[in-house]
């Protein structure tokens, strides 16, 4: 196959070994939600659904464009948990959606619409457990669900919740508050009878710091420990001397377009925020913001060619940038030039750039555009 100049590169070798790690860490009975939204965190949503098909109980996505695109390829059941908008609703239902629930003014309409197209509609209701977003305050649990009661076509599969810090403190009451606030939230509707009803409030982070449920209807979402990322740096240092091992399932990888020679004192780039100490040999790199590399690593990231780390000289600009290969011998244009990832025996993680650029490892993948391809490879080389 001939490869394009610019492209993410997926790893089924890397996404099945995260994924086997979560599964032998949890309990046997608890299922496994994939979290492919946001174009999987920046992967390429159907390529990581296809590799999962097989093992995932579940796919969790965020609304219905991205359930729209993954009934292409699979009819897995999929959690919808963002906002659905009420002419989104009979599509959404069409495509079996599992979709959050947690106003009154839309069970009319949904119990309505799923009666029309000859189905019940599935819903989690969502709580919120001392999070302060979307959801149930604990309060309005019960009233919410005497309105429900009526409605034939609503069937409630589950009750979740999401954890605000867990990841980020050693300090686990807030933690445990949640968590009590879901438990009061479960034994509230198993008093207005709903019983047997699945349950979740583990992402990646929750899995890893909390989990000790016994499995019976239990969920968890599993997102960015999927891809090989962590959820903070705190619990990448819990796990780093265990054998416990996460592996990046993403390389971002273009070609060099010019190499060339600049003499001492020559500007690079726009704003002229990089002038030459020395004879410089640079590489054009036909990469930029516009593909989702952050403007911020101007003068700052780091690529790697040849193995070799080399410097970023000058601004990130929307198409291209500039990197130092002065110390890179018989380098060339269309050698391969890693952004994020692996190329022999160096690395770039999404983590080392995000401390870059004063954010997340979560950012950096999310961001890469969704325009380049994503090809799906056995394994990485020299993996």
């Amino acid at each position: 196959m001939e490869l394009p100049l610019s492209y993410i590169e997926i790893s089924k070798q890397n996404i099945l070994h995260n994924f086997s790690v979560i599964r032998a860490f949890i309990h046997p009975d608890t299922k496994i939600a994939c979290v492919i939204k946001a174009n999987a965190y920046g992967h390429g949503q159907n390529e990581v659904a296809k590799i999962l098909e097989p093992v995932a109980d579940y796919f969790q996505v965020d609304d219905l464009a991205e359930l729209r695109l993954l009934r292409t390829v699979s009819n897995k059941p999929t959690l919808v948990f963002g906002y659905v908008a009420k002419q989104e609703l009979e599509e959404a239902l069409t495509l079996h959606g599992i979709l959050t629930i947690y106003d009154t003014e839309r069970l009319q309409q949904i119990d309505t619409i799923s009666k029309k197209v000859g189905t019940h509609a599935k819903v989690h209701i969502k709580i919120d457990s001392f999070l302060g977003r979307q959801g149930l305050l604990i309060e309005d649990i019960e009233p919410f669900l005497r309105v429900l009661k009526p409605y034939r076509y609503i069937d409630v599969d589950g009750i979740y919740a999401h954890f605000a810090n867990i990841e980020d403190t050693s300090d686990f009451s807030h933690a445990q508050k949640q968590i009590d606030g879901l438990d009061k939230a479960l034994d509230i509707c198993k008093t207005c009878g709903y019983t047997n009803i699945k349950h979740h409030i583990s992402a990646t982070s929750g899995i890893l710091v909390y989990e000790k449920d016994t499995g019976k209807n239990h969920i968890v979402r599993l997102g960015i420990g999927l891809y090989g990322m962590w959820p903070s740096e705190k619990i990448q240092k819990k796990y780093q001397r265990s054998t416990f091992t996460f592996k990046p399932a993403l390389r971002w990888v273009t070609h060099i377009a010019q190499v060339k020679i600049l003499p001492k004192n020559y500007s690079i780039g726009y704003g002229l925020t990089y002038i030459t100490k020395a004879i410089t040999k640079i590489a054009i790199v036909p990469q930029g913001y516009s593909d989702g590399y952050d403007r911020g690593l101007s003068n700052n990231g780091v690529v790697l060619i040849n193995g070799i780390r080399c410097n970023i000289l000058g601004r990130i600009t929307m198409n291209m940038f500039m990197v130092d290969v002065t110390n890179i011998k018989n380098v060339k244009a269309e050698d391969e030039v890693v952004l994020l990832g692996s190329q022999q025996q160096a690395c770039m993680s999404a983590e080392e750039i995000a401390n870059q650029i004063n954010t997340i490892n979560y950012e950096v993948t999310t961001r890469i555009s969704p325009l380049l391809p994503r090809i799906t490879v056995p394994h990485f080389p020299n993996s």
